[in-house]
């Protein structure tokens, strides 16, 4: 009975994560009965395929977030009616009802996404603003992954209105779309042109496919458990927790070290995600492209958590005008297109959290981006991006200058994010604020050169772990191609073998506490 408890019962300090043997057990089961569905990929099937999965989705889903599976069923209801609403109004003519069952549908997604994500917030913004002393009295608690369902069902819906798609006929391929669970508490962000299509495909898996998801599965494991929680547990979440009892050099070592253990565990989520929907024959979207092999923000954008940035881009920067308007009134392009960046990266700073930090955050990033395409305008007007382009070595210098630059840039307005990370949402504001201030003012003012040659011995796996991670991260991308080929050609009893090895070798580095994947938070 206790083990059925177990199995079936919600804990909230025992989440359903890709690092626990529990998910793998749950993972083979699934997979079993989803063998046995498919049989032998009759079309009949794949309507049973998707009711399958999405009942296997939300039984994932309510052992990651217990009772909130209700707003994940809510929110696919009614966004899949008001879709329907939607282009019902489009077919007749009915232009302002085809608006009003977009805005309804928005607003509904975007209700629960701002009470649950941005109430605390918003009173604190408004007891600033009004000098009030409002509070809210019951604890609101974040579900995993609304940020990133709620993004997917508003595209949908902007879709269909837009005419790139058309609505889902049937319910149960439609929750199976929002739903799916690899994909569904940290991304990437699917729309609905690039997935509702493949629900109605027979299983399709050829022996090189699999040997490709079981290399994605594995790269995940390995960067999220070796690298993330390993820099994360033995020294950024130390140096974080207490800045001031850390040199400046400590501090600002954290912080390089946070860039990488940040993107080794979004990336690593990512691709487990991507290995584990490979096995049951779905493509996922590509979530990253080394992003810091950038060589300004705006690149690093296009390469980072790059169904976000598309999603952005798609929904937020060309309505607001792109490059072409501000507020509906034609101006200079240079203009319109920084103008709309930068509001476009304050909202991106929002959306991954409830706090001015978050803000400082997204606003940095935009600054950054407008300076990028200036002083691109400038080293053109000024003919010198023609000289570096027609020099080889010139050019050469010029992108490890830059890479190093734009590295160094993202790294440290991560100084703001990392401080608003893992948070309680009701006093997020303020300790996040004190965190960054502390951090800061011991980068700035408590160097201490003498410290150096000590820190580097007494965290030499640490420092290893980074300098390895930030190797493997600029290696060519040919040549990570070339080895993720090569292992998805190995014979079955070598690639076996090679999945032991790695396997034994990332449990050495499991720590007591597993780690949760930072973007569920988000």
């Amino acid at each position: 009975m206790d083990l059925l408890r177990h199995i079936f019962a919600f804990d909230s300090n025992s989440p359903l994560l890709f690092t626990q043997l529990y998910f793998w057990v749950f993972l083979l089961i699934v997979y079993l009965g989803y063998a046995l569905i498919i049989g032998r990929n009759r079309s009949q099937h794949l309507h049973v395929r998707n009711i399958y999965l999405m009942l296997v989705s939300w039984f994932f889903y309510y052992k990651t977030s217990g009772v909130f599976l209700a707003i994940l069923m809510t929110v696919t209801l009614t966004s899949y009616l008001t879709a329907f609403g939607l282009q019902r109004a489009k077919d007749k003519g009915h232009k302002g009802w085809s608006v009003f069952w977009l805005v309804v549908s928005i607003l509904i997604d975007l209700g629960f996404l701002f009470y649950y994500k941005y109430a605390y917030f918003g009173v604190d913004v408004f007891n600033s603003i009004f000098g009030t002393h409002y509070s809210i009295v019951d604890k609101i608690i974040l579900p995993v992954g609304i940020s990133f369902y709620t993004f997917q069902v508003i595209s949908y819906t902007v879709d269909v209105y837009r005419g790139h798609v058309q609505p889902v006929r049937n319910l149960f391929d439609f929750g199976m779309y929002v739903s799916f669970f690899p994909q569904l508490v940290a991304g990437p962000i699917v729309r609905a042109s690039e997935f509702v299509q493949q629900l109605y495909r027979p299983f399709h898996l050829t022996r090189h496919q699999m040997g490709i998801a079981v290399f994605w599965i594995l790269n995940g494991l390995a960067k999220k458990i070796i690298l993330s929680d390993y820099l994360a547990v033995n020294l950024i979440d130390r140096v974080f927790e207490n800045p001031l009892l850390f040199t400046g050099f400590e501090n600002c070592f954290a912080l390089f070290a946070y860039s990488m253990q940040v993107y080794a565990d979004f990336s690593g989520y990512t691709d487990i995600a991507i290995g584990v929907a490979l096995l049951m024959g779905f493509y996922l979207p590509k979530n990253f492209d080394s992003p810091y092999k950038s060589r300004n923000p705006q690149e690093f954008w296009r390469r980072w958590h790059q169904s976000l940035s598309r999603w952005l881009k798609s929904y937020v920067y060309i309505p607001l005008g792109g490059n072409r308007t501000i507020f509906g009134y034609k101006t200079n392009k240079l203009l319109a297109s920084n103008v709309n960046s930068f509001a476009t990266m304050l909202i991106g700073g929002l959306w991954h959290g409830a706090s001015w930090n978050f803000v400082i955050w997204g606003g940095l990033n935009g600054i950054g981006m407008i300076w990028a395409k200036c002083w691109h305008s400038v080293k053109e007007w000024l003919g010198i991006e023609g000289f570096i382009q027609r020099h080889k070595v010139v050019r050469g210098i010029d992108d490890v200058i830059c890479i190093a630059l734009t590295f160094t840039f993202i790294t440290f307005t991560r100084l703001f994010f990392r401080s608003s990370s893992n948070l309680d949402p009701a006093t997020a504001n303020e300790v996040a604020w004190q965190t960054a201030k502390q951090m800061m003012g011991q980068i700035i003012g408590a160097w201490d050169n003498s410290i150096i040659p000590m820190f580097l011995w007494e965290y030499r796996s640490v420092v290893i772990l980074f300098i390895c991670g930030m190797l493997i991260h600029w290696l060519p991308a040919k040549f990570k191609q070339w080895y993720r080929i090569n292992f998805a050609m190995l014979p079955w009893w070598l690639m076996v073998i090679c999945v032991a090895v790695v396997v034994f070798v990332v449990y050495q580095f499991v720590t007591a506490d597993l780690q949760p994947f930072i973007y569920f938070q988000f």
